[in-house]
């Protein structure tokens, strides 16, 4: 079973994690004594991707200098600079669109730089499955944490995602920034273009392309200075 490369997205602003995130970007702050980025990149090596892709764009130049080429963590690491190409963020389609000539393959998988999900298993049969099934993306959602409690999606018991307003969906759940995609749900987006990602998908949705699991492992999403000191508090 073949690995794909990944994509972290790790570009963003990080407002609501001011004044943390003055002088360092948020997936570089430390969890548990060392940088939450580097939790991820060793759960990418421990499931055998090989290939990485970090997009940047505030206090980019961080990160090659913490990070370098990847090879302590058993990785090929190359960053989408947009801050230095671009002038900043391209938000998240933006991102994987200008990241794609770096990944080199039209199926990837694509994580935030700001959760931490350290039970997740990049399964190289998840790959397979997703590849044989023709969607254009699968997201593994988690239950509602308390500062999203009505969650983004539903899904059925067939495993597809189903849109919150769906008359079929009878609990929502937490999209957790973990994904496969292919190429082609982003295939309207110019090179260097700023695109959400919440369109494409909702099209994906409507077209029945997209899949969807339950991830029920230890995941938190460090988006604000109190969840960040909860993850350090916790274990």
């Amino acid at each position: 079973m073949k690995q794909m490369p990944a994509l972290i997205l790790a570009a963003g602003r990080g407002e609501r994690m001011r004044p943390l995130t003055d002088r360092t970007p948020k997936p570089l702050l430390p969890v548990h004594g060392r940088p939450l980025i580097e939790w991820q990149l060793e759960a990418l090596a421990r499931d055998g991707v090989r290939q990485v892709v970090i997009n940047t764009a505030w206090l980019e130049e961080q990160f090659p200098a913490l990070l370098g080429d990847g090879a302590r963590f058993g990785l090929s690491i190359r960053y989408s600079m947009e801050g230095r190409d671009h002038g900043g963020a391209l938000e998240t389609a933006g991102g994987i669109a200008k990241a794609l000539a770096l990944l080199q393959s039209d199926t990837f998988w694509v994580l935030a730089g700001d959760i931490h999900a350290p039970d997740f298993r990049f399964g190289a049969h998840c790959v397979t499955d997703f590849t044989a099934s023709g969607d254009l993306a699968h997201l593994w959602l988690v239950p509602n944490p308390p500062q999203h409690p009505h969650g983004d999606f539903g899904l059925d018991p067939a495993g597809r995602l189903l849109a919150a307003a769906d008359a079929r969906v009878i609990t929502r759940y937490t999209y957790s920034t973990i994904g496969l995609f292919q190429s082609s749900l982003v295939a309207g987006v110019k090179r260097g273009e700023k695109s959400p990602l919440r369109p494409h998908l909702d099209a994906a949705i409507a077209q029945d392309r997209v899949g969807a699991s339950l991830y029920t492992g230890r995941w938190a999403d460090v988006g604000t200075p109190e969840r960040w000191q909860e993850l350090q508090d916790g274990s």
